[in-house]
C-alpha cells in the first residue's frame, strides 16, 4: 500500500477518533446541562416572577411568570437565579439560529423555535432544561378560573377580572362597549350589559379582552338556547326586552320560588302603565352611573333622581339591562306568572321570602307585619 495512501488512512481514522471523542464530550456536555438544577425553595422565592406550590401528591411545582417582552436572556438568568437550570450556557444557545442549536433540538426531538411566550406555566420540579425549553414556547399557560356570580354589572365583572389578572378593567370595559362586538351579536344597545352569562371561566393571564367578551356572549348564546330554543330566534328587540326584565328580577329576587312570580308583577304593572318601581334599577343608577357607594337604605330622594333607568319616575323598561342575569331569571322572565300581584315586599329577612299583594293598602299593611316581625 502506498505511504501516501497509509498517511490519508491514519489522518481520516485519527480524525473519526476525534470526532467520536468530540462527539462523546459533547453529548456529556449537553447532558450535564440539561440535567435538573439543584433546586432550592429559598433561590426560587427570591425571583421576582417565580411562586413555588406543593400538589395534592407532594410533588413541587413552581410558576413561572414570562414576561411581556421579556428576552430569552433575561428569562435564562432568572431560570438560573430560582436553581431551576445549573446556568444558562446551553438556554442561550437554544435561541441561536445555527446548525449546531438545530442539531441539539433534534437530538432531543423539540420544537425549532425561538419564540418565549408571555403568560404563567407551572414547571413540575425535577424538570431538565429542555423540558421548560418546550414548557415555555408551547404556549399552554396556567388558566385562572374566575366565577361571576349571577347578577353582576359590567364593572364588577371588569372589576373581578383584573383582581383576577386576567385583563384590565379598563380594557374589558372597551371590550364591552366596542360597536363592532355589540353588532356582531345584533344587540340593540350601546354594550354588552346583560348578555355576557354569569358563570365560572378559565383565561390565562394577560388574555385579550375582546375574546373574553367573545367567549362570554357565546356562553349567554348557547345558554339561552338550553332554556328555550325559541330565545335563539327571537328577533332582537324582543330578546333585549326579555333580557332587560330578567336583569331586574335577577337583582330583585333571593328565593328561586319567587322569580317568576316577580316576573308576573313587573309584567301586570307594564300591562297596566304603572311604573316598575324597581329599587334594583335605583341602585344601578347610583353605583353604576353616577359611581356613588352601594346605598344600605334608599331614601325618598334617590327614588327621585332624574335618570332614564330609574323606574320610580318612568313608567316602562330602562334602557338596557342592569345586571347579567342568570338561567333562573331568564327562564323567569320567558315564562312569567300569571297573576293579578302588583305589589311585593321582602317579608322575613331569614327565609328571604317576599309578601305578594293585589292593593296598595294590603302592600302597606304587609310593611306594618314585616316591622313588627323584625
Amino acid at each position: 500500500m502506498p505511504k501516501a495512501l497509509r498517511l490519508l488512512i491514519r489522518i481520516i481514522t485519527s480524525l473519526l477518533g476525534l470526532a467520536i471523542v468530540l462527539g462523546i464530550a459533547a453529548v456529556i456536555i449537553l447532558f450535564h446541562f440539561n440535567s435538573p438544577g439543584d433546586f432550592s425553595y429559598d433561590k426560587a422565592l427570591s425571583v421576582d416572577g417565580v411562586t413555588v406550590e406543593t400538589s395534592e401528591n407532594n410533588d413541587i411545582i413552581v410558576r413561572f411568570e414570562v414576561r411581556r417582552g421579556e428576552s430569552a436572556q433575561s428569562v435564562g438568568q432568572r431560570l438560573t437565579d430560582a436553581s431551576l437550570i445549573r446556568n444558562d450556557y446551553l438556554w442561550f444557545f437554544l435561541f441561536r439560529d445555527n446548525m449546531f442549536s438545530r442539531l441539539i433540538k433534534n437530538f432531543m426531538s423539540i420544537e425549532n423555535s425561538e419564540q418565549l411566550k408571555t403568560g404563567i406555566y407551572h414547571i413540575e420540579i425535577p424538570v431538565t432544561q429542555m423540558e421548560i425549553y418546550k414548557i415555555l414556547i408551547s404556549g399552554k399557560q396556567i388558566e385562572i378560573k374566575v366565577t361571576v356570580p349571577e347578577g353582576f354589572t359590567l364593572k364588577k365583572t371588569a372589576r373581578l377580572l383584573e383582581e383576577a389578572g386576567i385583563c384590565s378593567a379598563e380594557d374589558f370595559l372597551a371590550a364591552a362597549f366596542d360597536p363592532q362586538i355589540i353588532s356582531q351579536y345584533r344587540i340593540p344597545g350601546s354594550s354588552m350589559e346583560g348578555y355576557l352569562f354569569p358563570d365560572t371561566y378559565s383565561f390565562p393571564a394577560d388574555y385579550p379582552a375582546a375574546m373574553i367578551v367573545q367567549k362570554m356572549a357565546d356562553n349567554f348564546m348557547r345558554r339561552i338556547g338550553e332554556i328555550d330554543e325559541s330565545l335563539k330566534i327571537m328577533a332582537p328587540k324582543e330578546l333585549n326586552d326579555l333580557v332587560i326584565l330578567a336583569s331586574i328580577v335577577e337583582r330583585e329576587y333571593m328565593v328561586a320560588e319567587e322569580a317568576p312570580i316577580m316576573a308576573g308583577v313587573f309584567k301586570n304593572r307594564l300591562n297596566i302603565g304603572m311604573a316598575l318601581q324597581s329599587c334594583a334599577t335605583v341602585e344601578y343608577v347610583i353605583t353604576e352611573i353616577q359611581g356613588r357607594p352601594h346605598p344600605e337604605i334608599l331614601l325618598t330622594r334617590d327614588t327621585e333622581i332624574a335618570d332614564p333607568y330609574n323606574t320610580y319616575i318612568r313608567p316602562g323598561l330602562p334602557p338596557g339591562p342592569i345586571s347579567a342575569p342568570g338561567a333562573v331569571s331568564l327562564r323567569a322572565a320567558l315564562q312569567p306568572e300569571k297573576n293579578d300581584y302588583l305589589y311585593f315586599r321582602l317579608l322575613d329577612i331569614e327565609t328571604r321570602q317576599h309578601y305578594f299583594s293585589r292593593t296598595l293598602d294590603e302592600h302597606i299593611r304587609a310593611g306594618t307585619l314585616y316591622l313588627k316581625r323584625n
